[in-house]
């Protein structure tokens, strides 16, 4: 048997062998989250159409929209390999896995996998614009 007939599969199998051959996408790790968000407000988009802002703040507070005015106060913990919110409504925690997209965050949301995946499409350093909450 000659070599020949070998050196395509082995090729191939050391390829895959080797590290950063054939690598999955790793989700951000928490540290690494912070320093990309930390005093920036971010506008992320789905399926073409804006979805909500969040404005991320120092140890870990955020406040999140739906551009419709109303805003909500919460925060944010690692768990696993996602980063999780928490909200004054008391609803969640709602857990993502956040990705760099070619610089820019992308989301994917763990508590639901139907849900579809979030894209940053604007990054500013202005506070959101809430509406005060009459009544309730």
């Amino acid at each position: 048997m000659s070599i020949r007939r070998f050196s395509a599969p082995l090729l191939l199998a050391l390829c895959m062998a080797q590290p950063g051959a054939a690598q999955e996408r790793e989700p951000l790790g928490a540290e690494e989250f912070e320093a990309r968000v930390v005093g920036r407000t971010l506008t992320y988009h789905s399926r073409g159409a804006p979805y909500g802002m969040e404005r991320y703040g120092p140890d870990r507070q955020v406040t999140w929209s739906f551009l419709d005015g109303r805003c909500l106060d919460g925060t944010w913990y690692p768990e696993a390999d996602a980063i999780c919110f928490a909200y004054e409504d008391g609803t969640g925690p709602e857990c993502w896995r956040f990705f760099d997209e070619n610089g820019r965050l992308s989301a994917e949301f763990v508590n639901d996998p139907e849900v579809p995946q979030l894209y940053e499409m604007q990054d500013s350093e202005t506070p959101l614009s809430c509406q005060p909450q009459v009544g309730v």
